[in-house]
């Protein structure tokens, strides 16, 4: 599956794209794990999972609120309509509500692994079977489409992520995979590829820490706001009672934390022993184009910032 070079980047009326790799070549963003995606990091591997259910939330969330609070403005001025925004409220909201509680009695999905030692990265598929595909095979991609209406401009995008099964026997249904982040395309879905790319190319500090796991109390919503309550911070106050009432990030927090934990690991035999850190002198190296497409790409970049 050919891809445009990493660093082109296509432009129309109403999309864009962002080819960004192969090869993987720095963006020149900062690493940031907009969608809390790192679920394990440490010197042999990154494990990247694509289950956001508290995402899921902070989007519906502030839209039941915008139904309540019209149906409650309009319970005096027009009962009828107060009932009707009520009740298409509750459509609306509810259809996607029954996938989440869906989701909540269903197994997470594995996450892939991306091994910075032997610059490999294992991919979980189905009937436990995995992939073990080269690092700089790997295709990514930011796509972003806008759409106009009469309430204005939207834009949507996402991060494409795309593997190729190794084996050259493989059936045709079988020889790709791919998963995508809801992230806004553009900056934002560079900023999350950069959490993979430069914890293979630069190493685990580059990249932030998981926040995936039992929260501490003081880094909750409740512990921070009664912190901040202690401190006397209004201003944080006022915050955090804003993003718990209005954009759901409490029961986003709780829901998160009910499904990730303990975020599920990968327990191949094979993979426990892949996993283990090797001697430095046995480590994978950069092929010579990759070598060379970096050193092609720093210059762009130090040119721009000059």
């Amino acid at each position: 599956m050919s891809t445009p070079p990493a660093g082109t980047t296509k432009k129309r009326l109403f999309s864009r794209n962002d080819y960004l790799a192969p090869l993987p070549i720095p963006t020149g963003e900062k690493p940031c794990d907009v969608l809390n995606t790192i679920w394990r990091k440490n010197e042999v591997f990154l494990d990247i999972g694509n289950y956001s259910i508290g995402s899921a939330v902070m989007v519906m969330w502030p839209t039941m609120m915008l139904f309540l609070g019209l149906a409650f403005a309009f319970r005096n001025i027009s009962p009828d309509l107060s009932v009707f925004i009520l009740v298409g409220g509750g459509i609306i909201i509810g259809v996607p509500a029954l996938f989440i509680v869906q989701g909540l009695f269903r197994d997470v999905p594995l996450p892939v692994r991306f091994n910075r030692q032997r610059r490999e990265v294992c991919v979980p598929r189905e009937n436990g079977e995995y992939w073990l595909v080269p690092w700089e095979s790997v295709t990514a991609a930011a796509t972003q489409h806008s759409s106009v209406s009469q309430a204005g401009k939207a834009t949507m995008g996402l991060l494409i992520i795309g593997f190729e099964n190794p084996d050259p026997q493989a059936k045709e249904d079988n020889k790709h995979f791919s998963f995508g982040f809801n992230c806004g395309g553009g900056t934002t879905a560079m900023v999350l590829w950069e959490c993979m790319r430069s914890y293979m190319e630069i190493g685990p500090d580059a990249v932030p820490n998981s926040r995936v796991g039992i929260t501490p109390y003081e880094k909750s919503q409740i512990g921070s706001l009664i912190i901040d309550l202690r401190k006397g911070d209004l201003i944080g106050v006022a915050w955090g009672i804003f993003c718990i009432t209005i954009l759901g990030t409490y029961f986003a927090e709780k829901l998160q934390n009910l499904k990730l934990s303990y975020p599920p690991d990968l327990l191949y035999p094979d993979i426990i022993e892949w996993s283990k850190p090797l001697p430095p002198e046995h480590w994978a190296k950069r092929s010579p184009e990759l070598e060379i497409a970096l050193a092609k790409r720093e210059a762009e970049l130090e040119a721009q910032i000059a």
